[in-house]
């Protein structure tokens, strides 16, 4: 693991994550969540604060990269997806379970819609990253 690589993988799954993330949740699936948000009002901002919605999703892109790299196996578009799969679900998971169980942000099907959508979303993260991270050095 060298800082380089962990640099552009996270570089790479950051702009992967965040068009994704605007795809799923700001186009395709806008009137789901809005049908599946829970009782609690108030709680989206006018106006996102795009550098905090940034960082977020780079600290999600390196976790990706750090998975990937600690593979001593063979780091593939298909080990990728896997990983990035698991890591997005587990991840995603465990915030909304436990948003659901402390807040009224959500609905139980949104919340496993979330967690399904965000194993999607880090599988293609993943499989991009394992990609790119394919054609750089070790």
């Amino acid at each position: 693991m060298d800082i380089k690589r962990i640099g552009i993988g996270s570089v790479a799954g950051t702009i992967v994550l965040f068009l994704l993330g605007m795809l799923i949740w700001q186009n395709l699936f806008t009137e789901f969540f809005d049908a599946n948000s829970g009782s609690a009002t108030g709680v989206d901002r006018e106006a996102p604060i795009m550098w905090a919605a940034i960082v977020g999703t780079l600290f999600y892109a390196v976790l990706l990269t750090l998975a990937l790299e600690a593979r001593s196996a063979s780091k593939s578009l298909v080990d990728g997806l896997k990983v990035g799969v698991v890591v997005g679900a587990l991840l995603w998971g465990t915030a909304d379970f436990i948003l659901y169980g402390y807040t009224n942000l959500s609905t139980l099907t949104g919340a496993v819609a979330d967690m399904l959508l965000e194993g999607l979303r880090g599988g293609i993260a993943g499989g991009v990253i394992a990609a790119v991270l394919s054609k750089v050095g070790d």
